[in-house]
Parts: structure tokens; C-alpha cells; sequence
């Protein structure tokens, strides 16, 4: 009998706020696995252990997850991962696969999900804290109220028009591209705050677009709100 796999959503850095459900999940399940080259090093890996120092008691599966936009190799690790963990599967053994935030934003884990799922395995998605979320609570603000439209962009593609939408835009992935995704908003006057490894032992905030370095880490999260009383 084929194992189930579980995409296990951790939170965005502070393992206090990892579920009761994805702990409890960890605990049950007989394999774990992570997206990185060495799991030990995985931020998601990271996140478990504070909550659950007996994670390095169970079989730890490395599945590498390049950070690149090239089609030709997302397809052949994606591929590779989703043979890795049905290998795990065929032999009996439930597989929780840990991913940073939220499973179903912008997580490298749903590339597998599909291709297991469309070939009859038992899958299942568990949700965690989304990182605009937790970053939101950190500034001690709200994201919207009554109307506002909330609008979830990655930062790393063109975003000239998305900053023109009403409402609040969530700014994710800027990556290298932060500098250019500043000098945007600088054009258009809009402000924003941005907070680095939110939850993390090495978090940063930053409370206007002149603060933030252009050189901000992978994890930087910047939420655009619309200005009051225009």
C-alpha cells in the first residue's frame, strides 16, 4: 500500500508559529523532506527543529530546489523531486514535505504536488502562516479594511502596474531585483515597509523605502499601502 504525502506549510520563521496540525503531522510521519541540497541548512528544516528538537530522529530527504528561472532545469528537478518522494511513497512511508509560509503561495512544493497527485497518489496540502501575514502583525498593522482589495505580486517580474492598483500590494521574491522594485515605487510616490527574515534570529525592519538596501536578502517581504485621505 502506497504512503501519503503532505505539503507541510512551516510559517514564515518563528517556530511558535508553526500549527498544531504541521507538528503534529511532523511527529507522525515516517519520512521528512525538505527543499534544499543539504537539509540541515533548509530554513524550513530550521523552523521544525525550534519546535520539535527531536526532527534529526527521522529520515531527513534532501530534495534540491534551484533558485533559477530557466524552464529547461525547473522542469528536470522538478521531475527528479517528484521520483524522489514517490520512491518514499511506494514503499509504504508517509512523507511530509516541509515549505516555508503557505504551500499554495508561491511554494516550489506545488510543482511536485501536481505531478504526484495526477498519478493517484494520496496527497493532501496543509496550511501555514503566510509570511505577508506575519509580517503585517509584526509592523503592528492590518493589511486592509472594509474594501481594500489585497493584492499578492512577486516583485521579481515587471511591477510597474500592479503598484498602480488600489488597495494593498504585498511585495514577495524582490530578490536581486530590489533595487530596481525601489526606484519603481520611488517614481510612482508610494511608500512601503519592508521586514527581512521575519521571525528570524537575523529579522530586520525597515520602515521606508529609503531604508531598505538594495542588496536585501531572499526573504524580504514589502507591504504598499494606499495613501490615506487621497
Amino acid at each position: 500500500m502506497r504512503g501519503k504525502l503532505y505539503g507541510v506549510g512551516v510559517g514564515p520563521g518563528d517556530p511558535e508559529l508553526l500549527t498544531l496540525k504541521a507538528l503534529r503531522l511532523v511527529k507522525e510521519a515516517d519520512v521528512i523532506a525538505v527543499p534544499a541540497d543539504s537539509p540541515k541548512e533548509s530554513i524550513a528544516y530550521k523552523i521544525v527543529k525550534g519546535a520539535y528538537p527531536k526532527l534529526d530522529e527521522k529520515p531527513i530527504l534532501a530534495v534540491p530546489m534551484p533558485m533559477t528561472k530557466d524552464k529547461a532545469m525547473l522542469q528536470e528537478y522538478h521531475d527528479q523531486g517528484a521520483q524522489r518522494l514517490m520512491r518514499e511513497l511506494d514503499e509504504g512511508r508517509t512523507v511530509v514535505f516541509l515549505t516555508l509560509g503557505d504551500p499554495t503561495v508561491y511554494s516550489t512544493y506545488l510543482y511536485l504536488h501536481q505531478r504526484i497527485d495526477a498519478l493517484g497518489y494520496d496527497t493532501e496540502i496543509v496550511s501555514g502562516i503566510t509570511s505577508f501575514c506575519a509580517v503585517s502583525a509584526r509592523l503592528n498593522t492590518g493589511l486592509v479594511e472594509k474594501a481594500e482589495p489585497l493584492h499578492v505580486i512577486p516583485a521579481s517580474y515587471q511591477i510597474e502596474e500592479a503598484l498602480k492598483l488600489p488597495g494593498t500590494k504585498v511585495l514577495m521574491k524582490a530578490g536581486k531585483k530590489m533595487k530596481a522594485v525601489k526606484e519603481q515605487m520611488r517614481l510612482l510616490g508610494e511608500e512601503g515597509m519592508m521586514i527581512e527574515n521575519c521571525g528570524m534570529p537575523d529579522e530586520k525592519i525597515y520602515t521606508s523605502v529609503e531604508e531598505i538596501p538594495d542588496n536585501a536578502g531572499y526573504y524580504s517581504l514589502i507591504i504598499v499601502k494606499d495613501k490615506k485621505g487621497e
